[in-house]
């Protein structure tokens, strides 16, 4: 069981990225993060709680290799230090399957980093920022990782409900195409119920 969460782990955070390397030598580089810009007084406590992942864009992702990723929720969890456990719950080989991790708050309102980061193999740096939210019913998250000296970077469009309007899909759209990338990038997981009430 030990090894099944150690692969997950490192699926989630450098599969694709390793993937990436070998058919796509030359990546988008992420934007600098000055021109990424982050929700204007983040209310931590508001955030916290349940999201599904109703988007995914980044250059790691290919809409054609990457069409049959499912969606999966990302639960957020305040502590007294005000770093976020978050968890992970997907569906995975019949199972459900939960990966923790914790990112700490840094100097940045709305900007986290990943703690414990010796623990991943490869990973060198990794940050989330709250782009936007309303807390209710969607946030846009831009995540930027270095995994073994190469820069990758995601946008996830999260929902309270797995229900996706069109509107919302418009605006992710755009701000992804505003960083730099293409529609070949962007990716809208397959809507399921196994696991997403657990």
């Amino acid at each position: 069981m030990a090894q099944c969460l150690l692969w997950l782990s490192l699926a989630l955070l450098g599969a694709l990225q390793i993937q990436a390397q070998v058919s796509t030598p030359n990546l988008i580089r992420p934007p600098p993060l000055h021109k990424v810009p982050v929700q204007p007084h983040f209310k931590n406590k508001q955030f916290q709680g349940k999201w599904y992942v109703l988007g995914l864009s980044g250059n790691e992702f290919n809409k054609e290799k990457h069409s049959q990723f499912k969606i999966y929720a990302n639960t957020y969890k305040l502590n007294e230090d005000k770093s976020y456990n978050i968890t992970s719950t997907f569906a995975w080989n019949q199972t459900c399957a939960h990966w923790l991790r914790t990112f700490i708050p840094t100097a940045r309102r709305g900007q986290y980093s990943l703690g414990n980061i010796e623990r991943y193999t490869g990973i060198q740096m990794y940050i989330l920022r709250v782009v936007a939210t309303d807390y209710n019913q969607f946030a846009m998250l831009y995540f930027k990782k270095i995994f073994r000296n190469q820069e990758f970077f995601k946008i996830a469009l999260y929902g309270r409900t797995m229900d996706l309007t069109p509107e919302l899909k418009e605006n992710f759209i755009s701000f992804t195409k505003s960083l730099g990338l293409t529609d070949q990038h962007i990716i809208f997981p397959i809507r399921i119920d196994q696991c997403m009430d657990k």
